[in-house]
């Protein structure tokens, strides 16, 4: 029998849905299965050493950079156990991590593969002898996108949910939350967006009964809410909207958030009030700017006038929209910033923003697409192995620093407990403070105290970042 020992480094606070169905492949193959969130728990060493195949889930790039030094250790502590990297961002830096000492990398859908591989070890090992770890050329495809019929994943092998994020609700009671996923890939071709480079326009749906199936089991496990992990829950509408339907219909105090593009919500406006009916508390979408040339340069889909719209969409209908941002891009400006803080106050949607996208600095990692833009190319250094990325330096130091100063006063305001509001207010302080303006001269956006009623809107305690 093979030993193999799946790990997660980091997965955004939620229990990862790569392991278990990772896990659920390799078990119907006929694998021994271990699965490791570090996130939450510590490595046991006796599995790892004992471990025929060393398998890591990469689903983002703090995953990733986590990951580099579990390899080497891999390497070190484990020599003749086959290293497997899977996810996101194992295909898309490939090189470095085989460098690192990966035998396997598999992008895309990488449940086939994976499953491919074990048994391909499980074949190979008595041939290979003490020590052998099924070296040799990959036979499994890099990038697969090929239509899959998903297992329900194997959560049984993953910490409880309890160890992971909780939705914050206006009672104060945190809610246990569960993580699916109903699709994965895109079918846009945002610039500045990982799943790009590895899905090339192209999604995949995870069977409706599948889906239904996992989150029968989540709830059975605690799960009051549900977080949809899918990059857009409308690239298939009537895929999301059956499962949710249905979801209602048979847990009907259940609630959930998605995440959706603004160009989307607005064409599918008509389905709106359905996800407001069954349960859905939120909906986040990735506006990243409120300047027309960045949201250009990002191929975003969307303008500016857009995002207004949308806003007054939300508040017609009673859904919570809650907009995430790359705040710090080459191309921001620091009257753009300000731009952006004026525009949030003025939609009054502080409340609706988690303080952490305020110092969100755009990543240009391998196969981004912003590669293609000669503007990238003017202002990117030689690409950083260890980072993960092509670094770069904003031509206006103003906006550098500014991005430091509001890195730090986002980490202080947390740590004193303040409120959005007053994060807020501290961050527009600095913003203002930057161009030089005096302390009569600001706009009362600065001062918490001038704002409009507050607005309690739920939140996930583990804020989104990658």
């Amino acid at each position: 029998m093979l030993n193999a020992v799946l790990i997660s480094t980091y997965d955004s606070g939620r229990q990862p849905f790569s392991l278990g169905s990772a896990a659920a492949w390799l078990k119907r193959v006929g694998a021994a299965v271990t699965c490791v969130d570090l996130a939450v728990e510590q490595l046991c060493q006796d599995a790892f050493r004992q471990a025929d195949l060393i398998a890591l889930s990469l689903p983002m790039h703090t995953a990733t950079r986590l990951a580099t030094g579990l390899i080497e250790k891999s390497r070190r502590e484990n020599p003749a156990a086959h290293i497997c990297v899977f996810g996101l961002y194992a295909a898309i830096n490939e090189s470095y991590l085989r460098k690192l000492g990966a035998h396997s990398v598999l992008g895309g859908e990488f449940e086939a593969g994976l499953a491919a591989l074990a048994e391909r070890l499980m074949a190979e090992r008595p041939m290979a002898g003490a020590g052998g770890n099924g070296g040799g050329p990959q036979r499994e495809p890099l990038i697969s996108l090929a239509r899959q019929k998903f297992l329900p994943p194997e959560r049984s092998l993953l910490p409880p949910l309890e160890k992971y994020a909780h939705l914050q609700t206006a009672s104060g009671e945190q809610r246990t939350v569960g993580y699916v996923e109903a699709s994965r890939g895109c079918k846009h071709l945002c610039r500045h967006c990982p799943v790009v480079p590895v899905y090339q326009g192209v999604f995949r749906v995870v069977q409706k009964e599948v889906v239904l199936e996992d989150l029968r089991r989540q709830v059975a496990a605690g799960a009051r809410h549900i977080s949809f992990g899918d990059p857009d829950f409308f690239n298939g509408p009537a895929h999301g909207l059956g499962i949710v339907e249905a979801l209602h219909g048979e847990f009907p105090e259940l609630t959930y958030d998605v995440t959706i593009k603004v160009e989307h919500l607005l064409r599918q406006r008509r389905h709106l009030p359905l996800l407001r009916d069954t349960g859905c508390l939120f909906v986040t979408s990735a506006v990243e700017s409120v300047d027309n040339r960045v949201l250009e340069l990002l191929a975003k889909g969307h303008t500016r006038e857009d995002f207004a719209e949308l806003v007054r969409l939300f508040r017609r209908i009673g859904l919570q929209l809650s907009p995430t941002f790359v705040t710090f891009t080459p191309w921001t400006t620091l009257e753009g910033y300000i731009e952006l803080l004026e525009t949030l106050s003025s939609l009054e949607l502080i409340d609706q923003v988690a303080p952490v996208q305020y110092a969100i600095r755009l990543l240009i990692t391998a196969g981004s697409k912003l590669l293609e833009l000669a503007e990238t190319r003017a202002i990117i250094k030689d690409f950083d192995e260890g980072e993960l990325v092509y670094p770069w330096v904003h031509p206006d130091a103003r906006v550098d620093r500014l991005f430091q100063q509001v890195s730090a006063a986002l980490q202080e305001g947390q740590s004193l407990g303040e409120s959005r509001r007053e994060i807020f207010a501290r961050i527009a302080r600095l913003a203002y403070a930057a161009r030089g303006d005096a302390d009569g001269m600001r706009p009362a956006c600065t001062a918490q105290g001038m704002l409009p009623p507050a607005v309690f809107v739920p939140y996930l305690t583990e804020p989104w970042y990658c």
